[in-house]
């Protein structure tokens, strides 16, 4: 019998694909992943069409679990995607599915 996934990496696992569960939060992570570069909520805002509190509250679920970090500028907070966590998730997504992990999988920094 093979060995089960340790508790902590499952609940790990389990957060990532609750906060993307949405699918306006997997445009928004792929819209910065894209973008590569630290951008203002309202830009975010026009890119994806939604009010500006819908957008906050997804980039707070997806900072929640480090997709997505926040960098303050001045008054302002800039957000940009987290690559070593995304780099993560296909390995996560291999794993859960019972298949090696392609890179060592380490905890989201």
């Amino acid at each position: 019998m093979a060995d089960l996934l340790d508790r902590t990496t499952a609940e790990t696992y389990a957060s990532w694909f609750r906060a993307l569960a949405d699918p306006s939060r997997v445009q928004i992570v792929e819209y910065l992943a894209r973008q590569q570069r630290p951008m203002p909520v309202g830009e975010i805002v026009a890119a994806v069409g939604l009010a500006q509190s819908t957008v906050s509250q997804h980039l707070k679920v997806l900072a929640e679990v480090r997709f997505v970090l926040i960098e303050p500028v001045g008054t302002a907070r800039h957000y940009r995607i987290n690559t070593s966590c995304i780099d993560c998730f296909p390995s996560a997504a291999d794993v859960v599915m019972g298949r090696p992990a392609p890179i060592a999988i380490g905890t989201c920094e």
